[in-house]
């Protein structure tokens, strides 16, 4: 897999920041303060306990940089790299104060996301072997860690949904509900959006989705079908829009979905429940 792009520094500092001033609270690291001498100065790494993908070492690096711009800092694996136990991730030397002070705030966030990237590309694989689906994110993220979240998917193969409210017309279940129905769900929506925003309706049945297909739309979203539906709703599209399945994908019944011959296959888990890869930091030697 490639490596990726960072995001950009400006997006990342604010998250980081603010995790930091949560973890420093009113008088900072008092343990670090009161056992480790100022001049104390070592060198770490940080590194792999699990095979993985990594993402987030741009993070990490900004914590320790936040508490000491002096930390001399190495990116050994990038975001989207593979990485087996015991890889070294992310070099450090400088200040052993300012390194025991951000390991905390650097660890939590490389392992969260290392483990969404890691959780992406275990159900990217399997889909790929099924049919042609691309694995997507949801909204379902962490409040405030939406950015990194996505893309940490990006860093495991998968691609990204909507990030928010204002990019994308998708018009779910409950907003049917309170319309009154499919067709003029879809109506507003055209009457409201501008012509640069995509317009996705979420369908539960073949009816549904046959009254969104006669209304227009780009996309829809193919809500808790089993595979036999999901291939009978594929055919009924016919390429006219894009094809998204969801609803409590996981990889067990991810390759079924991915046979269907659907376009977009969006998981929430993998934001809102994958477990974190491990990865801690070492000490090397003093210096």
């Amino acid at each position: 897999m490639n490596a990726l792009s960072p995001l950009p520094r400006l997006l990342i500092e604010p998250i980081v920041r603010a995790a930091l001033l949560e973890d420093l609270g009113r008088a900072g690291d008092v343990t670090t303060d009161a056992v480790v001498p100022a001049d104390a100065r070592f060198s770490a790494v940080i590194a792999s306990r699990q095979t993985g993908v990594i993402a987030g070492v741009d993070a990490a690096e900004i914590a320790f940089h936040l508490i000491d711009p002096s930390l001399e800092v190495t990116l050994e694996r990038l975001d989207g790299t593979h990485v087996t136990a015991g890889d070294v991730v992310l070099r450090l030397e400088g200040s052993a104060r300012a390194i025991l002070t951000a390991e905390r705030v650097a660890l939590n966030l490389a392992c969260r996301l290392s483990g969404v990237a890691t959780a992406t590309h275990a159900l990217v694989e399997v889909a790929r072997t099924h049919g042609k689906a691309h694995v997507v994110c949801t909204r379902k993220t962490t409040p405030g860690l939406r950015a990194l979240e996505k893309h940490a998917v990006k860093a495991g193969g998968g691609s990204n949904h909507r990030f928010g409210l204002d990019d994308a017309v998708l018009i779910k279940d409950n907003h049917i509900a309170v319309a009154g129905g499919v067709a003029i769900a879809i109506t507003r929506a055209k009457a409201g959006a501008g012509h640069m925003v995509k317009i996705e309706v979420e369908v539960d049945t073949l009816e549904q989705l046959e009254e969104a297909m006669a209304a227009g739309v780009d996309a829809v979203l193919l809500d808790n079908m089993d595979p036999d539906t999901l291939r009978r709703a594929v055919e009924i599209v016919g390429g006219r829009a894009l094809t998204e399945a969801s609803g409590r994908i996981n990889r067990e019944t991810i390759g079924a979905v991915a046979a269907s011959g659907v376009d977009l296959i969006s998981v929430g888990w993998i934001t809102h429940s994958a477990p974190i890869l491990d990865l801690g930091l070492d000490a090397v030697k003093s210096i």
